[in-house]
């Protein structure tokens, strides 16, 4: 469903993603763990069309989108949930989660959404800067969700989030993933929660891929060692 050969991603003269390679299979949740700095969120947004890519391409369902804009990625399938959320603070939840349904026909949130985020339902009028951490990051996947990705993107979800609301996302994104049989890709420093949500789990230091386990094969304190300062 994505496959990614051989990217590399550059600030000006400077290359920070060196030749990345990783494929995403569907109904398949795959984690890129790494320390801050590392070159998640560049990937994250090279993927989805936020910075250009020097060379290398990023196929969605068979379809090219190296070279294209980011709205046109959207079309093609790929959501994309930024590290900080980024939803509208000024506009009730109701009207955030619709902010994605730009191209849908009927402009009406599905039922499936409100099921998964029991929260947003009991919300939907409340404005979106009114709600925690947890709640905004909740929103902003039922935004994301909306638009019908195939490959769902999500960038440290779990950042600044308590416990306990860590683990109704988790929840949730494997319900989606079964519901869906889309893509997942996340990025995360939280081994606990990658474990919970993720089929593989790769790391990445210096802009460059250095290990790839499935879940089951996963060495926790291998992944500590490379999380750690």
């Amino acid at each position: 469903m994505l496959q990614v050969k051989d990217l590399h991603v550059a600030y000006g003269q400077s290359e920070a993603l060196h030749g990345i390679s990783f494929a995403g299979n569907e109904n398949e949740t795959v984690a890129i763990m790494g320390r801050n700095g590392m070159g998640k969120t560049t990937l994250f947004k090279s993927l989805m069309g936020v910075l250009p890519v020097k060379s290398g391409s990023i196929v969605v369902a068979g379809q090219e989108v190296s070279r294209d804009e980011s709205f046109r990625r959207v079309a093609k399938g790929i959501a994309y949930v930024p590290q900080g959320r980024m939803i509208f603070p000024t506009l009730s939840v109701e009207e955030n989660i619709q902010t994605g349904l730009e191209h849908s026909k009927t402009r009406r949130i599905p039922d499936e959404i409100y099921a998964l985020f029991p929260v947003l339902w009991d919300m939907r009028g409340r404005k979106g800067g009114n709600l925690s951490g947890g709640q905004q990051q909740q929103l902003a996947i039922a935004r994301a969700l909306v638009t019908e990705p195939k490959v769902l993107l999500l960038d440290e979800p779990t950042e600044g989030i308590q416990p306990s609301i860590i683990k109704d996302i988790a929840k949730a994104l494997n319900e989606i993933r079964k519901l869906r049989r889309i893509t997942i890709i996340v990025s995360e420093q939280v081994l606990s929660f990658a474990l919970e949500v993720a089929d593989r789990l790769f790391v990445i230091e210096g802009g460059r891929l250095v290990h790839e386990t499935t879940r089951a094969e996963t060495d926790p304190q291998r992944i500590r060692a490379y999380l750690s300062v």
